[in-house]
């Protein structure tokens, strides 16, 4: 399988230690001169996130420039380890087994201001040296979807499939906590792997941890007529790890926003995303619900950035719907991102599927797709049934995914608009399904009627 590498890594390699570590968020005052300019994007952006940007009139910024590595060397000179970085928002995590580094750092003339992430010990990933093939035990059915037919029919997917749009030719980075045992699933013998990167375990592999980005990557890339399609089989994928399973801290938003700008970097055209945060292990660093205005946590407003680029992003409403917080989670509250609840098979709401809307009063989630029961291929290789807004998602990002490539002359809120008009609930939405339930094959009608009347 091919690997990318990328242009910009957002990550520096971390070693690993035995004893507890601190890490802290240094925002700077800004991000150096590191010779960027504007004029020469492919420094620092690969060809085909230039292209993307190109298409859609989205203007390239010194928001855009990495950060300096001398203003990096000159924060490792504390004693401390740079971990992670964002260009977004001149941020750079640190490590130190010393707590109070934090007056150091402090003092440096490049250093707004210090916030604490993370603590703990880091655990090496597990790694898989296995190289037999995992092959599913179930029984092929006669129709090609297989078990996976109902959660794509639900949406109108089929017809949008046999008018020939199944993906092809479309980038799409899937974000989550771990691709275990992708790498040899016979479901995934075409998958089309535009590269790998690990970014909580810079250099480690992502197939050896976490097996739910397994699932979720199921529902849109499986490749088994009569066991499992997915909703976009013949896109390319880059498959990022960016959730540290182990523990909860605010430096999973740092890792998923270096991870969405590696996935801008390297000019993928939608991510799905089945990862969402509101509460830590240290309770003082919890969100309120007061938060959720898209406004306030950094995971929010990377999104946002995220969309502002052209990129049509997917991510998962939660699972709070029947819990104490109730609400959705961080990042589903950012605006110009498509949020996705979950429904069971009778198109009612799951119990579980959070809920809007957001604490600004705008329309969260957007939409809806099957969440209960999904259709879904384990680490094992078999059919599983699984339930989570988590799939919910990837389901219909899929599908979001064939609209566009049936729809290009289209930029990524264009489609999301689509997605919103062509659901069940379009004139009345509310906090609990959104938009509704889209029909995408009627999204794509209306969208090419549209065009030949430009």
């Amino acid at each position: 399988m091919k690997y990318l590498f990328g242009f910009i890594l957002c990550c520096l390699v971390a070693g690993l230690s035995a004893t507890e570590q601190y890490r802290f968020r240094v925002y700077l005052k800004d991000k150096g001169d590191g010779g960027f300019r504007i004029d020469q994007p492919e420094k620092f952006l690969s060809r085909q996130a230039i292209e993307r940007r190109h298409r859609q009139n989205v203007a390239i910024t010194p928001t855009d420039f990495p950060i300096s590595p001398a203003y990096i060397e000159k924060l490792a000179s504390t004693g401390v380890r740079p971990v992670v970085q964002s260009k977004w928002f001149a941020t750079v995590v640190v490590e130190s087994a010393d707590s109070m580094v934090i007056e150091r750092l402090q003092k440096l003339s490049i250093v707004d201001s210090v916030q604490w992430v993370w603590k703990g010990e880091l655990k090496q990933p597990a790694e898989d040296s296995d190289k037999e093939q995992l092959a599913p035990s179930d029984q092929p059915l006669k129709d090609p979807y297989g078990y996976a037919y109902e959660q794509i029919r639900m949406l109108n997917g089929v017809k949008l499939h046999k008018s020939g749009f199944r993906g092809a030719g479309m980038r799409v980075a899937v974000i989550d906590a771990g691709f275990r045992h992708v790498n040899r699933m016979k479901v995934f013998d075409s998958l089309q792997l535009l590269g790998t990167y690990n970014v909580v375990f810079p250099g480690k592999s992502v197939f050896g941890d976490d097996d739910h980005g397994t699932k979720v990557l199921s529902c849109l890339a499986a490749n088994l007529p009569g066991v499992m399609v997915g909703t976009a089989p013949e896109a390319s994928y880059l498959l990022l790890k960016s959730e540290d399973s182990h523990s909860e801290y605010p430096i999973e938003e740092d890792y998923w926003t270096a991870a969405v700008e590696y996935a801008d970097s390297v000019g993928v055209d939608v991510i799905s995303s089945s990862l969402g945060y509101f509460e830590f292990d240290a309770q003082e660093l919890s969100y309120r619900q007061t938060d959720l205005n898209g406004q306030t946590a950094l995971i929010s407003r990377a999104a946002k950035m995220v969309a502002e680029r052209g990129i049509l992003l997917f991510c998962s409403a939660g699972n709070e719907g029947n819990s104490d917080w109730e609400k959705i989670t961080f990042p589903a509250d950012a605006e110009q991102v498509c949020t996705v609840g979950a429904i069971d098979k009778k198109k009612k709401k799951s119990v579980f599927s959070s809920t809007g809307l957001t604490a600004d009063g705008r329309i969260k989630p957007d939409v809806v797709a099957l969440g209960t029961g999904s259709c879904v291929t384990g680490p094992d290789g078999n059919i599983q049934y699984a339930s989570g807004t988590s799939f919910a998602t990837p389901i219909l990002a899929g599908l979001g995914v064939c609209l566009w490539q049936a729809l290009p002359w289209l930029d990524s809120q264009s489609i999301l608009n689509l997605l919103r008009r062509y659901s069940s609930q379009y004139k009345h939405p509310d906090g609990t399904l959104g938009y509704g339930i889209p029909d995408v094959y009627k999204a794509y009608k209306k969208g090419r009627k549209h065009a030949g009347k430009r």
